[in-house]
């Protein structure tokens, strides 16, 4: 029952009951990520292309999804990572959550959540004012 109620009344956590019923319908099933995720292709969208869509594992966060899937959601490659021998470049990064909100997020030096002071103003700089 919660399941259900949270399909139902939430966009957020994994899919909603439409979510469901359009995958039921036209979604095949194209693979799944490390986290989880599971990828999905199916029908055609108004510029004519094969719609693709991620059913998240937990959370709706779009940080979760890896280089290669996120490659082949965006069409901007045709084989999706399960079909192909996709291997993480060594410059890639592992994946991080968005650390936006917490306190792991950026903060550049002079904001006022940092810990490291503002510099002094060192009076170089003349303000403009109307008429100079």
């Amino acid at each position: 029952m919660k399941t259900f109620l949270t399909q139902f009344f939430t966009w957020w956590n994994g899919q909603t009951l439409g979510t469901r019923f359009h995958t039921w319908r036209k979604g095949t099933k194209v693979g799944q990520d490390q986290f989880g995720n599971v990828y999905y292709e199916g029908g055609t969208d108004s510029e004519g292309r094969t719609r693709r869509w991620v059913i998240y594992n937990g959370y709706a966060e779009a940080s979760m999804i890896p280089p290669g899937w996120h490659g082949w959601m965006h069409h901007r490659v045709d084989v999706a990572p399960t079909e192909e021998n996709y291997r993480r470049r060594d410059w890639q990064k592992p994946h991080e959550p968005n650390h936006t909100g917490t306190s792991a997020a950026y903060r550049p030096k002079g904001s006022v959540l940092s810990d490291t002071k503002r510099p002094q103003v060192t009076g170089d700089y003349d303000a403009w004012t109307p008429g100079n």
